[in-house]
């Protein structure tokens, strides 16, 4: 009996020819359809459900994981490091802030970044590499720049946008971030270098602290005209989803952001002392007025860097004078220090009002910073002073009802209630200063008929959401009262700090150890009892002048006369004149003879921004007035600011159709020092430990070993976007038993031969 069969297409696997005969064609495309099915199936699944999920076991390295919502998997987080480098040129100084961002994801991620930069820095400069390609950012108002952004991230473009949430916390979002790609963002700005006495210094802030957002429990009312009687309720923090990134528990996981920070010294004189407060440094004397100083590295980002300095002996200079001229425009800064004037031996007496912050956010290091700062104030009060203590959480406590005389059984008193506070509870800074500034008795007198100097002491890490809250209350109620900031921590809201202060009159003094607690409060009392520098003006010989500040501030011992001005020409006198207690003084500055400065017109243009938001808290402009001035600054300048951002986008589309993109919010570390379960609560111990970042370049090579295994952080629900892929592999399973079913046919109708 003969048979035909078909000749087999060529390239067919000749064991299945020889196996099936003439069922194997049929039986191949099946397998083939079936195993397409699966794979389009399996990889539309993959895109569409978003990252690839592990298991700690399966990474290779230390990295931060995402719990994912299918039981025991997880998903790789963006990485980040970042890499500052800062030049110093006499008064000024320019920085360049590097963020590293790294997906090590086989997906498309978008990744978002709170951190803090100086209050006063003038952010003016974006910069994004991509690959070979570097991307220059654009300045826009908010919300203009917030749609290029948006549009791009849509469109599969890889875009970089920088925002400000406060003067001193920004927001990097970088969109469209490849799988296993690296993206740069390149921040620049210029800040003025502070003085305080004979020390010159600046700080670069590293990590946001967790704020306290009281929830709008007093809440105020907006009716607007046409809403039929319908209104609105404002929230004390309107942005506090934007200002709460999550945070590490450092008890059980390792340090994230990775910094690497170096500082070119030239102070323009010669000089003495150079000191990092909170940081190992590598220091190299390059000429008699510069030095390098580098960061031994690299360090996680949870605490702030501060680096100071001091004149040779006998050079420290008293006056300074600087110009530049930019699109035409001449700018000048001057820095004038008013002669130590000692106190009078018959010095007036003083209501001192301390407060003392126990909230959770102040628990270890913190509180008891702020505890041996407030038991040294209370021993430097004098027989004739009063005094009086509150102290604050979510709660709060006066201990005395009125100020008292400072002898010793009232001074005993307050310093066992001092020693005996604890933190915890929230941060509810607003009653407290209120506290302060209320007089009870109304008396302003003291004896002989002498008026009283009025003082408050505040001592905080400022870790709040509702700032402007703090600043009306200042404003409504300073009265006669001189406001001092007391900042405690690693980590600060300076931003607060130093606009309270402002606001109040007074000076904002910075503790962020335990050694700095005896030398940085005789420094905060010697000033408080010594004459103030009080009717400080300005002139100008050469014509009208637009300067900053508007209205000059009294000065306390050490601090010099900062003004930044707008010139119409490089000539003439400027006149700086007041009183030092009872006796004048003045100090004449020669125009032409002002030295060659970088950045002033920036430094400028950011002051009179701040002249604007001070003014609205005042009520001496409307919110209208005070928008428009900072966003004609803003634009003018190139500066980012509540009003304004920066983007920048890579016009060539990146990210394929379909392709899932995540969003990411990178984690902060806890500032050091800081109790996580006193901010936080309580948690349950993680299961695993994270660690190990992408760093810069330059650090790489020194970079700390990763740990051995991954830690996932907080539980985050991955989008699980709906897809047909079931009903694709379902397809594939039909398909293949199909290919099963003929091969059985093909066996019956050959007799089971082979």
């Amino acid at each position: 009996m003969s048979s035909m069969t078909k000749e087999a297409p060529a390239g067919l696997c000749p064991a299945l020819q020889s196996r099936f005969g003439h069922a194997a064609p049929l039986l191949m495309l099946s397998l083939l359809l079936a195993v397409l099915t699966l794979a389009v199936g399996g990889r539309a699944a993959r895109a569409e459900l978003g990252p690839a999920l592990v298991t700690p076991g399966e990474m290779q390295s230390g990295a931060l994981l995402f719990r994912a919502n299918e039981k025991g998997r997880y998903v790789e987080a963006p990485r980040l490091g970042t890499d500052v480098e800062l030049t110093v040129s006499g008064p000024t100084a320019r920085a360049h802030v590097t963020q590293v961002f790294q997906n090590p994801t086989d997906q498309w991620v978008e990744a978002v970044y709170v951190y803090p930069l100086p209050e006063d820095g003038a952010v003016d400069t974006l910069k994004m590499v991509v690959g070979d390609r570097v991307i220059t950012g654009d300045i826009a108002a908010r919300e203009e720049a917030r749609r290029t952004y948006e549009a791009a991230k849509q469109a599969g473009q890889t875009a970089g946008l920088v925002e400000e949430e406060r003067p001193n916390l920004f927001i990097t979002s970088v969109a469209n971030v490849g799988p296993g790609e690296t993206v740069l963002i390149r921040i620049e700005y210029q800040e003025t270098v502070h003085q305080s006495g004979d020390r010159f210094s600046l700080r670069v802030p590293l990590v946001v602290a967790p704020r306290y957002n009281p929830a709008p429990v007093a809440q105020s009312v907006d009716f607007q005209p046409g809403q039929g009687g319908w209104g609105q309720t404002t929230d004390p923090v309107p942005d506090r989803d934007r200002i709460t990134p999550p945070v590490l528990d450092p008890r059980d996981k390792a340090p994230v952001n990775p910094v690497t920070l170096k500082v070119r010294l030239q102070a323009g004189f010669p000089l003495g002392e150079v000191v990092s407060a909170n940081h190992a440094v590598d220091i190299e004397t390059q000429g008699p007025d510069s030095r390098v100083v580098t960061m031994k590295g690299p360090v996680p980002a949870n605490r702030d860097f501060e680096l100071s300095w001091t004149a040779a002996a006998g050079a420290a200079p008293s006056v300074g004078l600087f110009r530049e001229k930019v699109a035409g425009d001449d700018y000048v800064l001057a820095f004038v220090t008013p002669p130590a004037v000692p106190q009078a031996s018959d010095k007036r007496p003083r209501d001192v009002v301390f407060v003392i912050d126990n909230s959770g956010s102040m628990g270890g290091a913190s509180m008891d910073q702020a505890k041996s700062s407030l038991l040294y104030a209370l021993g430097r009060l004098s027989p004739t002073d009063r005094f009086n203590v509150v102290r604050f959480d979510d709660t709060l406590d006066i201990l005395f009802p009125d100020v008292v005389p400072a002898d010793a059984e009232h001074v005993g008193r307050a310093k066992s209630f001092v020693s005996g506070l604890e933190a915890s509870g929230g941060t509810e800074m607003v009653p407290a200063m209120r506290a302060a500034l209320t007089e009870h008795n109304g008396a302003d007198r003291g004896d002989a008929g002498r008026a009283r100097l009025r003082q408050v002491v505040f001592l905080t890490d400022g870790a709040i959401g509702n700032e402007q809250q703090l600043f009306d209350t200042i404003a409504s109620m300073r009265g006669r009262s001189r406001v001092f900031m007391v900042g405690i921590g690693s980590a600060p809201n300076t931003f607060l700090m130093s606009r309270a202060a402002e606001l109040g009159r007074g000076t904002f003094t910075q503790i962020g150890a335990p050694d700095q607690v005896e030398e940085r409060m005789r420094s905060l009392f010697e000033k408080l009892e010594s004459p103030v520098v009080t009717n400080l003006s300005a002139g100008f010989s050469a014509g009208a002048a637009d300067a900053t500040p508007e209205t000059l501030p009294d000065l306390y011992r050490g601090e010099p006369v900062v003004l930044a001005a707008k010139l119409a020409a490089l000539s003439g006198t400027i006149e700086v004149k007041g009183m030092i207690g009872e006796r004048p003084w003045v100090v004449t500055l020669p125009v032409a003879q002002a030295a060659k400065g970088e950045g002033l017109s920036k430094l400028w243009a950011r002051r009179r921004i701040a002249d604007a938001e001070v003014a609205q808290t005042l009520g001496q402009i409307g919110p209208e007035q005070a928008d428009q001035r900072i966003l004609s600054l803003a634009l003018q300048h190139h500066l980012v600011t509540r009003l304004t951002s920066l983007v920048a986008v890579d016009r060539t589309p990146r990210r394929p159709d379909g392709a899932v993109l995540s969003r990411n919010d990178i984690p902060l570390n806890l500032p050091a020092g800081w109790d996580f379960d006193k901010v936080f609560g309580a948690r349950p111990k993680p299961e695993f430990r994270q660690a190990g970042l992408l760093l810069p370049a330059a650090a790489r090579s020194s970079a700390p070993a990763a740990a051995a295994k991954p830690v996932p952080v907080e539980d985050v629900v991955l989008p699980q976007t709906a897809t047909d892929a079931e009903l694709r592999i379902i397809a594939g399973l039909l398909l293949v038993l199909a290919g099963l079913a003929v091969f059985g046919f093909g066996r019956r109708s050959t007799g089971g031969r082979a």
